[in-house]
């Protein structure tokens, strides 16, 4: 084994890291941060202040890379040469030549087998090599892709290992396979077994063995049914295998065993191995050296798990002997309370020598004042290790580690292909301590990376990032980078020492007492306004940061004095309690002379180019840096500073490469430098830190969110239905997100007008045989309209018309009258704020579960669960998607039958969790029912709730089946973990990971309180997901046609979501996909990567043209599945149809002439920000009133969300294409949005009216004709598609103009203030971007609000700031034109907005 002193490879920026245990130099570590980020971003001013010149260094080759851009020259992830790893013999001299081709995934193997050729070539008298590697990703490249095959056609070996990229699996296939016959060997070790069929060693094949009956054809039937652990089963059987081999033919065991002994050679690694492999190889194979016997050696075998130092004489199998070499070093003198961090790694770096990146991390870890035990594994198993080496070696059971990072990339459990995160979950609960997974670079050169915007390339984050968090992996740190001439890992020393410093400070968490440990608690204001204070989704955030320091003070942490309760805690923040009206600022914390700030911020003079010299004009005074919050003893509550750009819209427009402003990095500087924190926990989706800019995952030492959280370990309370963003915040800003529930869902009810509207019906139908039912039917027509159904519902013109009706088109029209009242009724709601630790009462969780129970899941586990609507349909005889599809269409008998069978399944969730109540309302044990049995007169609730009623013959099975799940989901809708989880991550332990989403189709999603993650990008969309997206896109074309005389739509613009697609499995992803007429095609590992043109005999209409914009955060969760569309969309665009049938080859083809450009270029469609930027910013320009007209928010959206995204030039990330986006958007005939929890709807977020593009696309079109725009609501089981200005009706229905709703909002006070006025200004931005807000709208929300003297007298008590706001908004409405209010209207707003601005301002 290697003994080093730790330096890293020549070549990576000259710098050397001291030997293990010497004091690294200040000066060595300033000048490290300097040279890393000049060579990232050589415009950033020098940061070490000094007069250094910066380092220029430059990994590429130059011949090969002519032009080299952000992601290599020809649009692709790397552009590194395969030339470098060709080895040629100096003089063939005689001897045999032979030429071996080998393509592997990672490039460790590169360096090994270079050596191990060279050593043949230069010592053995009969055989030489010739050697060329590919790495997998280089051939997505067309000259190194046929590079490969015309290597191939005279090779004599070829190799491949770890060849899991599904499209780059085909490649291999198609190269390798004509070839095959004429090779002597072909050697492929784990890989898709579409590879590994290409096996061949003489009578050994793979392909054979498949079909055989023997231990290794039932491995290959097994990997291909379940395609779990195909890596890590391989390697069992090749331990399992010579015990066998025995039993088989002598010629066949021969091969098979020669394949067995040459994984192990592959797997030991270094050069002598590698010597004995090929050897053993030709020796067998070539037929030019038949007779020939080398000096082979037996493999070298290392252990399958254990201990490995760069200073260790061993490798150790044991922890005890281990510490007492570590313990006995003359070099380290550590205390005996040091934090001990356990490393896991890759035991293939170490045998293959190309363990410098390893030992650099060993190296500062120890610098800095820990103890370090680094553990292996051979396969791809890495808890064995942890459970072997990572606990107390003196058997008490106890971690003795303090932290863990994975220096793998990979998941605990599994490798490239698959993970067991169960299994990962369990070994790393037990062991309870954090764990970070931090990357090497795989698929990219260093240089590549620092060039890159998107960062780490999209199939590492698939494997590499997004695998891991499922285990409830933190920080994905980029340590090592990988040189482009040797293949060989080395550190990258800035990143090192934040990756050393982060863990450390995890594992203080540890070591710290409760009483001495500071918190910095950080809340957010957005829009900026004191009324703002303390924003997050559907959280009461002060009333959630008293019961936190509560339960901290009971923990022992020391608080302070609290307040008394959460009002005096929020006037303590806005500033002293009189201040609330005559006061504009906050509360100062501290204020930071600018040459504290300079000595500090060591990145101070890179903000310079966007905001001057500090202090500016940002949480300052003119002099000084100002920071804004509250300390309770070691508890500093503080207010985030907002992005800055707010007021400057056409700034906005440019902010590409902007920074945050000096305010908001001397916040963070004062967290870490100056109150130094132990941990930040942010509070409430979301701030604004993991939306700086930077590359999209895998910050680079210059990135903002890196720079500004430093090294404080970072927790984050999350909203547990929003896994998209909170997976940002993992990955940008290092979060372990902790999860809360949102609000207890309720339905909307019906108020005033609409409920009168119901017992009109109701006595409708008691009566429409009789003489009085023309005149009931008169009063609802009537009564609908003042309530203003009469856009949602087609009614008789006047009077007149309706008496004219027959019975059956009375019927109809009152059928659609009661069906838009049942969905207003029927709608859930999120019913006020939550509080953290604070779970809902079993009452208030009734609706949750009856819509829990709605929906039929077919894949549940262990048995299929029927929905309870479904169970009651059959139970008269009838079929659930009947009722529905007459509901859909208005029929009076059906739209009734809905609602009887709504009412049944509402009471028996009701009875079956009333049982379950106990008397404080909590779920528990109620004496209740134990009484009742006892007097014998107890009765099943399902019985109690059905008898007598129509449905009293329901299959008692399937709804013991369902109220099975249904017990399930009660117990976790009312379980709470979220201050525990808090207490348990600041205590130094494991956060259990779980999924977010939404918990009504995944309850999975809950209890509360764990590390959200999202799911493996590769696995959507589900087949599930494709059947649902399917009968949107169906209704959605039905619906245009009937508004566009029958003709279909050309093409649609839509946007696609990161959270809806997490939440759905991608059913939007899938709707794209059906538009076009492509069907994605899962590959053999269940990964969704290939596609398959749908015919246009089984589609049965024409291919929709389509433009799709991402958000921000769907880029960045999503790069593979956007160049997938990419790829579909280019698909239908070539295929030889006649253009009537082909809207997407129309199109193109139109396009392409205009432009000059070819079909493929033409037929661009995917678009989003560019790389670091996120949404259009026409919601703050709206938020902050900082726009001037229509027109300059729609060249906002044009300027931000143009940047194409194309599958031939992947690794290019998003690139302007302006002309093209334009050009597409003119030819678009419909807008279209989804809608797919119940918690989140048009007026809730500001996101969906910034991404709408309905007034733009009329801008934009030749004819001027606005678009038709539409909402898919997937919300219930019975799907909707309604046009946008029916949703932003319902939207105002059942939550802004509803008592249920406001009242329940106006119960959390001053935050409850807050979300009305947000909701007015979110339905302001849906009349800028569509104009399909109603003016009754407005009319009705004014007279709520403001033309109520009680109700106005409370918003302003509550919250001042926020009223005024909403004043404003009604004015601003009104000055935009979207409001057409009356004269007494008007001067009422004003009069009441100069009272509440005197109010403020303190002026009696």
């Amino acid at each position: 084994m290697k003994r080093c002193s730790i330096t890293e490879s020549p070549g990576f920026l000259g710098l050397q890291v001291p030997r293990v245990g010497q004091a690294v130099p200040r000066q060595c570590l300033v000048q490290t941060r300097q040279v890393a980020c000049n060579v990232q971003t050589p415009s950033r001013p020098s940061l070490g202040g000094n007069s250094a010149k910066p380092v220029q260094i430059n990994l590429r080759d130059e011949d090969y890379d002519e032009g080299f851009g952000g992601g290599g020259s020809k649009g692709l992830f790397t552009s590194t040469n395969p030339e470098l790893r060709r080895v040629t013999p100096a003089d063939v001299a005689g001897r045999v030549k032979v030429k071996v081709v080998y393509t592997v995934l990672e490039a460790q193997y590169q360096s090994a087998l270079t050596a191990a050729v060279q050593a043949i070539n230069s010592t053995n008298k009969t055989v030489c090599f010739e050697l060329v590697g590919y790495l997998l990703e280089e051939l997505r490249d067309v000259k190194n892709f046929e590079a490969f095959k015309a290597d191939l056609a005279d090779a004599n070996v070829f190799i491949g290992s770890l060849i899991f990229i599904e499209e780059l699996a085909e490649k291999i296939v198609e190269a390798v396979d004509p070839v095959r016959a004429n090779l002597d060997a072909c050697v492929i070790f784990p890989s898709m077994p579409a590879v590994m069929k290409l096996n061949k060693l003489g009578t050994f094949s793979m392909s054979q063995l498949g079909q055989s009956k023997s231990l290794i054809g039932d491995f290959i039937k097994s990997a291909r049914k379940n395609n779990d652990n195909f890596e890590e089963g391989l390697l069992k059987l090749v331990r399992t295998l010579p015990k066998v081999l025995k039993f088989l033919p002598s010629d066949k065991a021969q091969d098979a065993r020669n394949f067995v002994q040459g994984l192990q050679y592959w797997l030991g690694g270094n050069s002598d191995n590698l010597q004995n492999f090929l050897l053993t190889l030709v020796q067998a194979y070539v037929p030019a050296l038949k007779g020939v016997t080398f000096e082979i050696a037996d493999p070298e075998l290392f252990p399958e798990v254990g201990i490995w130092h760069p200073l260790a004489p061993c490798m150790y199998e044991d922890v005890k002997e281990y510490l007492n070499w570590y313990d006995t070093r003359r070099d380290l003198k550590l205390p005996a309370d040091a934090p001990v961090i356990g490393l896991v790694l890759q035991r293939s770096h170490l045998v293959t020598g190309d363990e410098g990146h390893y030992s650099g991390v060993v190296g500062e870890l120890e610098a800095r004042g820990a103890k370090v035990v680094p553990v292996f594994a051979g396969g791809l198993d890495f808890s064995s290790p942890v459970k072997k080496f990572f606990y107390d070696p003196l058997g008490s059971g106890k971690a003795f580690v303090d932290t863990v990072v994975s220096l793998t990339g990979f998941a605990l459990v599994g490798g490239p292909a698959r993970q067991d995160a169960p299994k990962a979950v369990e070994a790393l609960t037990n062991l309870n301590v954090p764990y970070l997974v931090s990357l090497p670079l795989v698929f990219q050169t260093t240089e590549e990376w620092l060039d890159s915007e998107l960062g780490v390339h999209p199939v590492q984050v698939a494997l590499q990032v997004a695998l891991p968090e499922l285990d409830g992996a933190l920080e994905p740190i980029v340590f090592a980078g990988r040189d482009s001439n040797t293949g060989k890992s080395h550190s990258l020393p800035d990143r090192i020492e934040s990756l050393a410093k982060r863990a450390i400070k995890w594992a203080t968490l540890r070591k710290k007492k409760n009483a001495d440990k500071k918190l910095a608690i950080t809340v957010f204001s957005f829009p900026p306004d004191k009324g703002n204070v303390g924003t997050a989704a559907y959280l009461n955030v002060f009333g959630s940061i008293f019961r936190v320091l509560k339960n901290l003070k009971a923990c022992g942490y020391d608080v302070g004095n609290l307040p008394a309760n959460d009002m005096e805690l929020i006037q303590s923040v806005l500033t002293q309690k009189e201040a609330k009206f005559n006061s504009t600022e906050l509360n100062i914390a501290y204020k930071m002379p600018v040459a504290e700030y300079s000595q500090l911020c060591e990145y101070s003079e890179a903000l310079e180019e966007n905001w001057g010299k500090p202090p500016g004009q940002l949480n300052s005074n003119g002099q000084e840096l100002l920071i804004y919050g509250q300390q309770y003893g070691n508890v500093f509550i503080g207010v985030q500073p907002t992005f800055g750009y707010e007021g400057d819209p056409m700034r906005l427009l440019f902010s590409r490469s902007a920074s945050p402003h000096h305010g908001f990095a001397a916040y963070y500087t004062f967290l870490e430098k100056i109150f130094k924190a132990d941990a930040v926990l942010h509070f409430g989706t979301h701030g604004s830190l993991e939306f700086m800019p930077g590359k999209q995952v895998g910050m680079s030492g210059v990135c903002y969110p890196d720079s500004l959280i430093g090294s404080i370990p970072n927790l984050y309370y999350y909203a547990a239905n929003n896994p998209s963003e909170a997976t940002i915040a993992k990955r940008r800003s290092y979060a372990n997100t902790i999860s809360y529930l949102t609000p207890p869902a309720e339905n909307a009810g019906l108020y005033k007008g609409l409920k009168e509207l119901k017992e009109l019906i109701s006595s409708y139908q008691g009566m429409r045989e009789s003489g009085r039912a023309e005149q009931i039917c008169a009063t609802i027509i009537e009564t609908a309209r003042q309530c203003n159904l009469d856009k949602d519902v087609d009614l008789p013109a006047d009077d007149a018309a309706a008496k004219d009706l027959t019975i059956d088109q009375r019927d109809l029209v009152i059928g659609n009258v009661y069906r838009k009242l049942m969905e207003i009724e029927s709608r859930l709601l999120p019913c006020g704020l939550h509080v953290v630790g604070v779970p809902p009462t079993a009452e208030e969780a009734v609706a949750t579960l009856v819509n829990i129970a709605e929906i039929d899941r077919p894949d549940q586990k262990p048995e299929p669960i029927k929905g309870l609507p479904g169970i009651m349909a059959v139970a008269i005889g009838r079929d659930i998607e009947s009722i529905y599809q007459g509901n859909n269409r208005g029929v009076l008998a059906d739209v009734d039958l809905l609602q009887r069978i709504t009412e049944a399944c509402r009471a028996c969730v009701r009875e079956f969790v009333r049982e379950r109540t106990r008397l404080d309302g909590r779920i528990g044990v109620s004496f209740l029912p134990s009484l009742l049995k006892w007097t014998g007169f107890y009765q099943e609730p399902l019985t109690r709730a059905l008898q007598g009623s129509e449905f009293s013959r329901a299959n008692r099975e399937d709804l013991a089946n369902t109220f099975k799940y249904l017990e399930f989901c009660l117990t976790q809708v009312v379980q709470d973990n979220e201050l525990g989880a808090l207490v348990e991550a600041l205590d130094g332990k494991y956060t259990q990971p779980g999924p977010g989403g939404d918990p009504i189709r995944n309850p999975g999603v809950l209890p509360t309180g764990k590390n959200i993650h999202a799911l493996d990008p590769q696995s959507i969309p589900t087949q599930a997901a494709l059947k649902s997206a399917a009968l949107i896109v169906e209704r959605l074309l039905d619906r245009e046609k009937i508004n566009n005389g029958g003709k279909y739509p050309e093409s649609i613009a839509l946007v696609l979501w990161g959270t809806d697609n997490i939440k759905t499995y991608g059913e939007s992803l899938a709707q794209v996909l059906m538009m076009v007429g492509v069907r994605p095609v899962a590959d053999s590992l269940g990964r969704v990567n290939k596609l398959q043109v749908i015919p246009l005999s089984e589609l049965g209409r024409p291919r929709i043209d389509v433009v799709v914009n991402c958000s921000g955060v769907f880029r960045d969760l999503f790069v593979n599945q956007m160049l997938l569309l990419d790829r579909a969309i280019k698909m239908a665009a070539e295929q030889d149809e006649p253009e009537e049938m082909n809207f997407v080859r129309k199109h193109a083809r139109q396009q392409a002439a205009e432009m000059g450009i070819s079909l493929r270029d033409a037929a661009t469609r995917v678009f989003s920000n560019s790389s670091g930027s996120y949404s259009s910013n026409v919601n703050l320009a709206v938020e902050n009133s900082s726009w001037s007209d229509e027109q300059q928010l729609q060249e906002m959206y044009l300027k931000r969300k143009s940047f194409a995204f194309n599958s031939d030039r992947p690794g290019a990330g998003g690139e302007e294409g302006r002309e093209i986006f334009e050009r597409a958007l003119k030819t678009v005939d419909v807008t279209f949005q989804n809608l797919d929890s119940s918690e989140i709807s048009l007026t809730d977020v500001s996101h969906y009216f910034d991404s709408d593009p309905t007034k733009l696309v009329g801008s934009l079109r030749a004819d001027g004709r606005a678009p038709s725009a539409y909402i898919a609501d997937t919300t219930t089981a019975n799907g909707q598609v309604r046009t946008l200005g029916e949703t932003v009706r319902l939207d105002a229905r059942t939550k802004l103009l509803n008592p249920k709703w406001y009242e329940g909002m106006l119960s959390s006070g001053y935050e409850g203030v807050r979300e009305i006025q947000k909701r007015l200004t979110n339905t302001m931005g849906w009349s800028a971007t569509s104009g399909m807000v109603d003016n009754w709208v407005y009319d009705e929300a004014n007279s709520t609000f403001i033309e109520d003297p009680e109700m106005a007298a409370r918003l302003l008590e509550a919250n001042p700031n926020s009223f005024r706001k909403l004043v404003a908004t009604f004015l601003e409405a009104n000055g935009r034109g979207y409001w057409d209010a009356s004269e007494e209207q008007l001067e009422r707003l004003r009069s009441m907005y100069q009272d509440v601005e005197d109010k403020i301002e303190g002026v009696e």
